[in-house]
């Protein structure tokens, strides 16, 4: 998809997140939100993050996430005192 195309898909993501919201299905909501964070993803400069950085995690203020390698729109490492490898998508990441 084009950067204008994501736009687009976005503002109708959020749209269909806010109604989900009014009507309290929460997990309509939640899946909405990760769509919305992938398409981000993919209008994010990977270059703006480094290996072996640690960044805060925009969805869970204070808590830290350090990379270890990317994969595609996927920063792969470790959360703050945490040993289990998990991938998120770079636009879930603060960038500094």
């Amino acid at each position: 998809m084009t950067p204008h195309e994501l736009r687009e898909e976005i503002g109708i993501l959020k749209e269909q997140a806010v109604k989900a919201e009014q009507l309290g299905i929460v997990n309509e909501f939640d899946v909405l939100m990760r769509k919305m964070a992938m398409a981000r993803a993919y209008m994010t400069d990977v270059n703006a993050f480094q290996i072996g950085e640690t960044y805060e995690l925009i969805e869970e203020p204070g808590v830290f996430f350090t990379i270890t390698y990317f994969n595609g729109v996927f920063a792969w490492g470790h959360k703050q005192n945490e040993t289990e490898e998990i991938g998120i998508p770079i636009s879930l990441l603060q960038e500094k």
